[in-house]
Parts: structure tokens; sequence; C-alpha cells
């Protein structure tokens, strides 16, 4: 088992360095594909992946990532709203096919898959992004480490007993820390290239500590929706690892996060 996801993990991160050094139209389409594939896993889960409402969702989502490719990411509102009426016109003229809670969960599943994890394209595109985009992982993978390990060695106090009894408050400190070190080393390292910060060391070790805390809600949130479900995993495409959302729980809280920490320390 260590093995297989030790090597699916490094095919994993091959993937994302093909498509995030080059960027552009490699990394839009690259996103809007594992979007889809996340998404029929989150409709999977509620039993509604060929269903109108989840066709919709998928064009939507799509959409989303349409306009992003033809660098009209402020008209992201606009599709959303557009999607949501679509949405509601297969709900009433369905009537009473689908359940108020079903149409919720299809378009809230576009936002929380699709248009979260559009921030790394996002990211990627903005001043400094063939190395800000990186935090993003950095803080979030990293954090997941760190706690995993500062959770062995001093564990006590758990974080969520009920939902997730192996994770620690100790742990979940220990990850932001953790985070925010390897922060810390990639703006020293990299700070000739981070121009747009003042302080690039500082500023990249607080994007990372804050990315960090955040993943581990992305982290719970994925397993909460699970527990709920009474599913072990969202799907079995990346070998002992599960599906798109199992790998990106994390990243799709984080992303959005470091796009708006970014755009707020470049402005200092």
């Amino acid at each position: 088992m260590f093995v297989t996801r030790l090597i699916s993990g490094m095919i994993l991160v091959a993937v994302m360095l093909a498509v995030i050094i080059p960027g552009g139209p490699f990394l839009g389409v690259f996103l809007g594909v594992i979007s889809v594939i996340g998404l029929y896993e989150l409709y999977r889960a509620f039993e509604m992946e060929k269903s109108a409402l989840a066709l919709v969702g998928y064009g939507t989502a799509v959409c989303c990532y349409a306009i992003l490719l033809a660098g009209a990411d402020d008209k992201t509102m606009a599709v959303l709203l557009a999607g949501l009426l679509v949405f509601m016109a297969v709900y009433v003229f369905g009537w009473p096919h689908f359940a108020a809670d079903q149409v919720m969960c299809a378009f809230t599943g576009v936002v929380y898959v699709a248009v979260l994890l559009s921030h790394i394209y996002l990211v990627r595109c903005g001043r400094d992004g063939a190395y800000l985009v990186w935090l993003i992982f950095l803080s979030a993978w990293g954090c997941d480490t760190c706690a995993y390990c500062v959770g062995k060695l001093f564990g006590k106090h758990k974080m969520a007993p009920v939902l997730s009894p192996k994770k620690s408050v100790e742990g979940g400190i220990g990850g932001v820390v953790g985070a925010g070190l390897l922060g810390l080393l990639y703006g020293s390292v990299f700070h000739g290239q981070l121009r747009e910060f003042s302080n690039p060391a500082l500023h990249c070790m607080l994007i990372c500590a804050a990315g960090g805390a955040i993943s581990q809600i992305g982290d719970l949130a994925a397993s909460a929706i699970k527990r709920n479900r009474g599913i072990k995993d969202y799907g079995k495409l990346i070998p002992g690892h599960g599906g798109i959302l199992d790998r990106f729980d994390s990243i799709l809280f984080t992303a959005p996060i470091i796009y708006y920490l970014v755009q707020l320390l470049q402005a200092v």
C-alpha cells in the first residue's frame, strides 16, 4: 500500500509540474478536467452523478473555465448566476423528480470544486505567479505532512474526536508552524523572483501558515461529507490516495486563500 501510494504520488507531482510550469491553457484545461472529475465524484457520493442536475453542473463548471481561459475571470459570477437559473429551471419543470436539497447540492458542488480549484489558475496567471503558485501546494501538503509527524510524536488532545479521531490539536498546530517555516524557507530561497513582495520571506511565511490552517478545514470538510454519505473514498482514480477530491480536498480551500492573501500583500 505504501509503495503504491508513493509511486502514484510521484506521478501526480510530475503531472502537476508538467502543467503548472508552462501554465496558460495547459493548466487551465487540466484544472477544468479534474474539476469535472471531482464534481462527478461529489455527485456520485450523493447518487446523482448521471442526473439532469449533474449535467448542468458539469456544463457550468466547463463554462467557468472557458471564461478563465478567455481572460474574463470577472464574469465568473455571471456564469454562476446563469447556472443557478438553469438548475432551478430543471427543478421546477421536472417537479417532483428532484428534491430541493439535490438542487442546492448540485449548485454548491460547482462552487466547492470548480470555482475554488480555479484559483490555482488565477494565482499562476498573476504577478510572480510562476513562483507564488507553489505556495498553494507547499502550505496544504506541507501542513499535512508536518501535522502527521507532530501528531504522531506529541498528539494528545483530539481536534475533532467524532469526525477524525486521529487528528490532534498538537498535530494541527505543528502543521501550521511547519507550513509557515516551509514558506519562510521558500521565500528566502526565491526572494529575487518575488519582486512584488517587500519582504518575500516574511510574506511567504504568513501566507503558508494561513494556508496551512485553512487546509485543515478543507480536509475535515471533505471527511465530514464522506461520513455523512457513508463512503470511505470519493474514488479510485489515484491508487493509494482515492479520488480527485481525496487528494485535493485541502487544496480546494487553500487556493483561494493564497490568491487573496497574495493580492493583499502585494499591495502593501
